[in-house]
């Protein structure tokens, strides 16, 4: 054999080790990555009023900014929303599984509210009940000339090893960087989008602006909000307590024209509540609401942890505004309050993904917990912890506060991917044991997947290995009894 054959498996083995030591790093949760990548992002302002991205629908009050979330608790019912600018007209959807052809109805509500001088136009809310699992919806709204059509489809039925995939975006505003994110998830195959709060910025406006800039966001965002739910969160930006222009009403904006399912969980708000699509549980919280112990938000959370049936839906998933875990200069120890109250409570149920915004850049932890320090005694560092979440930070949808570009140095321990970037996540769920993550950075009008990783279910998971670990103890039992014990074992 020539030196150079010899050299070619030496080589191959060196990259092996090298490959096994690194990897071994990420598993043990100390080689953090800080990305310095760097884009020529497009400037951070909204797009124009006149621009095509806010084009009004055609027709005398033809229906627009329309969007649907899911209605129940199990995704066989949507709550569709619409404005009509003119007069209120219907509240009626017509719907069926065959385009263009509308077996039956439902009938909705309307509303509308004043910010300041601005009155908004006439809000429809209808809830669709009733429907099948795994089927394609065709709809109807509006009347005349002016009506409209979309469609959507339902998940399956609620089953441990149902597949789905998720889209994730956060903080997303109206600039072209937010176009981009929109189209980039688009194209993803995403079948629903769990959003993690901040969604006009419209409170960046003052007076009538505010409420023009709602407008605009929601014909912004029915190129995808009219086909597949949105399941909404509340970030800062929706609480627009604004009392130089007499507007003090928390979340007055968001609320009347974004509804939840909350209802359906027992929830006392819109702002917490939680749902159950194909094999995930998903559960919404309100960085902005009163969350300490005896709260409504805090008895509710705990009830709805009980509620919880790993059996059926084994992906247990969380949503928040403020991140809990942040290593970014921007909003640092934010989330610190709400990590001291639920951070047990996410361990002790084997949590497996908490997403958050609100940080205008991309973050990923290992699984780590910092349950141990009670402020008088323990280790006050996090820690790897198996049986802990993953904390995703997503606030990096476009708006135009820009991008948060200074991470704390040196890397925390417990982070182990960062970058400064638009994009967005999907978690495509494959089984109950697996899930396919992937962030995707909007990169000069391009989609990359810069992060990705396999997840494994923290309840199936860990409930094979104990089968694993009983099954080979088994096996080292049985193999040092004598051959008469084990035949009469078996028999």
């Amino acid at each position: 054999m020539s030196t150079a054959e010899v050299g070619i498996p030496l080589l191959l083995l060196r990259l092996l080790l090298i490959s096994f030591v690194f990897l071994s790093c990420l598993g043990n949760g100390s080689a953090g990555i800080t990305s310095n990548f760097i884009r020529s992002e497009w400037p951070s302002i909204d797009i124009p009023l006149d621009n095509e991205a806010f084009a009004v629908p055609k027709g005398y009050n033809a229906p627009q900014q329309v969007h649907i979330t899911q209605g129940d608790y199990d995704g066989k019912a949507v709550i569709i929303s619409w404005v009509t600018a003119d007069e209120p007209g219907a509240s009626k959807v017509q719907y069926g599984t065959s385009e263009q052809k509308y077996d039956f109805t439902a009938e909705g509500t309307v509303t509308n509210y004043t910010f300041y001088n601005y009155k908004s136009g006439y809000i429809h809310t209808c809830l669709v009940d009733g429907l099948e699992f795994d089927t394609k919806y065709y709809y109807k709204i509006g009347s005349g000339d002016s009506a409209r059509e979309f469609w959507f489809q339902t998940p399956p039925k609620i089953d441990p090893d149902a597949p789905y995939k998720f889209g994730i975006i956060g903080d997303l505003g109206q600039t072209y960087n937010s176009l981009s994110t929109i189209e980039h998830y688009m194209q993803s195959g995403g079948q629903a989008v769990l959003f993690v709060g901040d969604l006009s910025y419209a409170d960046r406006y003052h007076y009538n602006d505010v409420g023009i800039r709602w407008d605009t966001w929601g014909r912004f965002v029915e190129r995808s909000t009219a086909y597949q739910p949105w399941m909404w969160s509340a970030g800062n930006h929706e609480i627009e307590y604004m009392p130089y222009m007499g507007e003090v009403l928390p979340f007055k904006s968001y609320l009347h024209r974004y509804p939840t399912p909350y209802a359906a969980s027992k929830s006392s708000s819109p702002l917490w509540y939680a749902i159950r699509r194909a094999s995930a549980h998903i559960i919404v919280l309100s960085s902005y609401s009163p969350y300490v112990k005896y709260t409504p938000q805090y008895r509710w959370l705990a009830e709805e942890f009980t509620r919880v049936d790993r059996e059926k839906t084994p992906w247990l998933i969380v949503l928040m505004h403020v991140p809990i875990y942040n290593s970014n200069v921007a909003h640092f120890m934010e989330g610190e309050s709400m990590r001291s109250v639920f951070e047990s409570w996410f361990v002790h149920h084997r949590v497996d993904m908490v997403f958050a915004g609100h940080v205008h850049a991309y973050e990923r932890s290992y699984r780590i917990s910092n349950i141990g320090y009670n402020i008088s005694s323990g280790d006050p560092y996090p820690v790897p912890d198996k049986s802990a979440p993953v904390y995703i930070t997503v606030g990096d949808g476009g708006n135009q506060e820009g991008l948060a570009g200074r991470f704390r140095d040196p890397q925390p321990d417990y982070s182990a991917f960062r970058e400064s970037s638009y994009g967005h996540s999907t978690l495509e769920i494959k089984n109950k044991t697996h899930a396919f993550y992937h962030w995707n950075r909007n990169d000069d009008g391009k989609r990359v997947v810069t992060d990705s990783f396999v997840l494994h279910n923290q309840y199936w998971g860990s409930n094979l290995r104990r089968r694993k670990l009983k099954k080979n103890h088994l096996h080292s039992v049985l193999a040092e009894m004598p051959l008469t014990d084990r035949l009469r074992r078996r028999f």
